[in-house]
């Protein structure tokens, strides 16, 4: 049993006619019973390259199970789960210690990467794009950063220019999430270099298409194949691969940031709780001048302030993700767990370092890789100062 027990879910909706927590339980047999010893298995590690059939073997698995896009409305296939749900199977997924968990609900080149755009899609897109990524048949990216805007979104520079029946595209993509495992992007451009953030328009591309190319120079520092760079050169993109209207872009992915923002935040909170839970027990194991270093009130102290994060943590993505599903505007909340928990994830995974010691900084000891990826949250989906600007932002408005 967790030294900290989960909050109680029996007041969440039922996901259809399963209740949540049979599906929660059935997620917890499949990555301990499936996913985590496939992995040992096939001797993977944490900065392994996966082979495409590995990676769609376990989106079809996922699939058959019900949680491969389990979020969406039932209606495309899902469960029709809450938020609040969804950030509660997100957390536990990361929590497992499974290498591969992104891939069981989607997050890396599944149904989260398309899903918050159903109403804008024409029906020749659902069935090119949207079916198959939910079947676990393709895998799909987001595709707005660039080398020279990151947190400024409205200052991309990839263009689109209308050819006819085509757009010619041109531009770079930079670190670009689940790339490595897409068939097309989602594709944030420019259509009307005049316009602003009005001008600015989102495409599908498919990544097979002559002129693109992935570019794997910059590699993070979780040192994980999955983010590559895209280059676009005299791409021609079909103008019926564009996404709602000519100017819509820009609102569309604002509109999928705020959630996004949101849902990161179980990711980090379940890779915490692994690094705590790897200290708890390192502490009452490890040996030094007669007894477990537990019993020292400097790791105690340490181990207390780690609970308490987590507590707060937890506890904080919940109560937004209610308001959340109550359709509440979350733009300045979500950014304040965006803020608060990944610093405090940060540091909770800085102490299970130190409480490990010298094991704590060996290569790929699993709080090691977690100390770097939970690093690389402070600055993904937005900085922690783009964060309070966000925040500041919300809170005058109010004023």
């Amino acid at each position: 049993m967790n030294a900290i027990q989960h909050p109680s879910s029996a007041a969440t909706p039922p996901a259809g006619d399963e209740p949540f927590e049979a599906v929660r339980s059935r997620l917890d047999n499949y990555l301990k019973s499936e996913l985590v010893p496939l992995e040992k298995s096939l001797s993977i590690g944490y900065e392994d390259q996966f082979e495409r059939s590995l990676i769609h073997g376990i989106w079809r698995r996922c699939r058959e199970l019900g949680f491969y896009g389990a979020q969406l409305p039932r209606q495309l296939g899902g469960l029709g789960l809450t938020i609040e749900q969804h950030c509660l199977l997100k957390e536990d997924a990361a929590a497992s210690g499974a290498i591969l968990f992104p891939h069981v609900l989607g997050d890396w080149g599944g149904p989260s990467r398309i899903g918050s755009l159903v109403k804008y899609l024409t029906p020749e897109q659902k069935s090119h794009y949207l079916d198959p990524v939910v079947a676990g048949e393709k895998g799909i990216c987001f595709a707005m950063t660039e080398p020279q805007s990151g947190s400024d979104a409205a200052s991309i520079q990839t263009r689109a220019v209308r050819d006819g029946d085509h757009y010619i595209v041109n531009g770079h993509k930079h670190f670009i999430t689940a790339s490595t495992f897409a068939d097309a992007a989602i594709l944030m451009c420019v259509t009307d270099p005049d316009a602003g953030s009005q001008g600015i328009s989102a495409l599908f591309v498919d990544l097979n298409a002559p002129g693109v190319r992935l570019d794997f120079d910059c590699i993070p520092m979780s040192c994980q194949f999955v983010d590559a760079d895209i280059i676009f050169e005299n791409v021609r993109v079909p103008v019926s691969h564009l996404i709602g209207e000519e100017g819509q872009g820009f609102r569309i992915a604002m509109n999928r940031i705020n959630t996004n923002r949101l849902l990161h935040c179980p990711t980090m909170l379940g890779l915490a709780r692994q690094a705590y839970e790897h200290a708890l027990a390192y502490a009452q194991q490890r040996k030094q001048f007669g007894g477990a270093i537990s019993r020292f009130q400097a790791i105690q102290h340490m181990l207390a302030d780690m609970a308490t994060n987590l507590y707060a943590c937890e506890h904080m993505i919940l109560a937004t993700a209610r308001a959340a599903d109550a359709g509440q505007d979350i733009r300045t909340e979500a950014s304040m767990c965006k803020l608060f928990v990944s610093e405090r994830c940060f540091d909770i995974a800085d102490k299970a370092v130190q409480i490990h010691g010298n094991v704590g900084v060996t290569h790929n000891h699993p709080v090691e890789f977690i100390f770097r990826r939970l690093r690389m949250y402070r600055v993904v989906t937005g900085t922690s100062e783009i964060q309070r600007n966000t925040i500041a932002k919300g809170i005058l408005d109010k004023a």
